[in-house]
C-alpha cells in the first residue's frame, strides 16, 4: 500500500519531440521566434498518468495536444525524468518552468 506522500507524488511533466515539419505550422513558429535551428522542436505538457501512457493516449488521439497527434515522434525522458513524481500543483507549475527553460536554451516549444 502506497504512503501517503507516494500517494500525493502522482503527476509527472513530460516532454515530446516533433517532427521538423511542425515547424510549418503558423501559431508554433509565431510562439518560437528565438528558435535556434540545431535544437529541437518539442512539446511540454503535465499528467497524473505516467508519461508513456500519456504520449501512447496523445497519439491515440485522446485529449490530445493537436501538434503531438500530428508531429509527435517520441518522449525525451532525459529532459524530464529527474523531476518526476510530484504534486499536482507542483507539476502544473514545472510544466510553465521546463517550457520556458528549454525556450530560453533555443528550443522550439509547444505547452499547453
Amino acid at each position: 500500500m502506497p504512503t501517503r506522500r507516494a500517494a500525493r507524488h502522482r503527476h509527472h511533466v513530460y516532454v515530446v519531440a516533433l517532427d521538423d515539419r511542425v515547424w510549418n505550422e503558423p501559431s508554433f513558429r509565431k510562439a518560437n521566434p528565438e528558435y535556434r535551428h540545431e535544437k529541437p522542436l518539442v512539446y511540454v505538457g503535465m499528467t497524473g498518468l505516467d508519461p508513456d501512457l500519456r504520449f501512447d493516449r496523445h497519439k491515440a488521439g485522446i485529449q490530445a495536444n493537436r501538434f503531438v497527434l500530428a508531429y509527435g515522434v517520441r518522449l525525451m525522458p532525459e529532459l524530464y525524468a529527474v523531476y518526476n513524481p510530484m504534486p499536482y500543483e507542483a507539476a502544473r507549475e514545472m510544466e510553465v518552468e521546463l517550457a520556458i527553460g528549454l525556450r530560453e536554451a533555443g528550443y522550439a516549444v509547444w505547452q499547453a
